[in-house]
């Protein structure tokens, strides 16, 4: 098969509905969950507001435009490497320098649905990952891997969504020795279906953050806010996720895709 019948074929299968096109993303809105932050970590990201310019009125008679107030890191978004203290110095850490083809890859799903269901705080370790890979074949350098909770059922209401109290957020995420491992493995990013790429407790975990501050340091993506892993094969899918061209931008909101035969 050349080059050019591999993208023929592709094509074809678009075309006739045998490569399904999945949207991993949650709608992005003015209700769309944001993340809050202790005060003691500094200030918060804003809640999304849409601002009306014209809807075929004095202000524009013929056309309807609106302008946007939203953080960078807001609903399905992708994490550029400086978008961490640990990559703030790399080479290619913004997104509009980030070479293009790095937002196209294979992608790997581990579904923990089960264990998130019955332990909100659940971890993934590198055991976890290791019997997955038994079941399903090794983790290839340049993938993506994602972790499935089936958490962004929870996503229409912030409360449910942050699930904190007064100890502070409860969600699932990866320990720090998962997120080496899978360095070690060569992937290309992480993420998965809660608001951050982190676990709610990864602030205690050493180093602090890991998903953040391991990823970013390699110079590595991550992917926060997905949804609808539970249509997505374990491998086999193909996933893009491009953020917007934003100059020195720390990250971006995303249409996140996976092509799936």
């Amino acid at each position: 098969m050349t080059d050019a019948s591999m993208i023929a074929g592709l094509a074809s299968g678009l075309l006739s509905g045998k490569v399904k096109v999945v949207d991993l993303t949650a709608p992005l809105g003015p209700d769309t969950p944001v993340l809050y932050l202790p005060p003691q970590f500094g200030k918060n990201t804003p809640n999304v507001k849409v601002h009306t310019i014209s809807a075929y009125d004095q202000d524009g008679p013929f056309w309807a435009w609106n302008w946007l107030e939203l953080g960078e890191h807001t609903g399905t978004h992708f994490d550029a490497p400086c978008h961490w203290i640990t990559g703030k110095d790399n080479a290619e850490n913004t997104t509009d320098t980030i070479p293009p083809q790095n937002f196209v890859a294979p992608v790997n799903v581990i579904d923990r649905s089960k264990e998130a269901a019955e332990n909100p705080d659940y971890l993934l370790t590198v055991e976890s990952i290791q019997e997955w890979e038994a079941e399903h074949g090794a983790i290839e350098p340049g993938t993506w891997v994602l972790l499935r909770t089936d958490w962004y059922k929870r996503n229409g209401s912030t409360e449910t969504f942050l699930n904190a109290d007064e100890n502070g957020p409860h969600s699932p995420g990866p320990t720090a020795e998962a997120i080496e491992y899978l360095l070690s493995k060569g992937i290309i990013g992480w993420g998965q279906e809660t608001i951050g790429t982190d676990a709610g407790s990864a602030g205690g975990m050493n180093p602090p953050f890991p998903a953040h501050n391991l990823m970013h340091k390699a110079n590595k993506y991550g992917l926060a806010s997905l949804c609808h892993l539970d249509q997505l094969p374990p491998k086999g899918a193909i996933l893009i996720a491009a953020p917007l061209k934003l100059v020195k931008g720390t990250g971006s909101p995303v249409r996140a895709l996976a092509l799936v035969v």
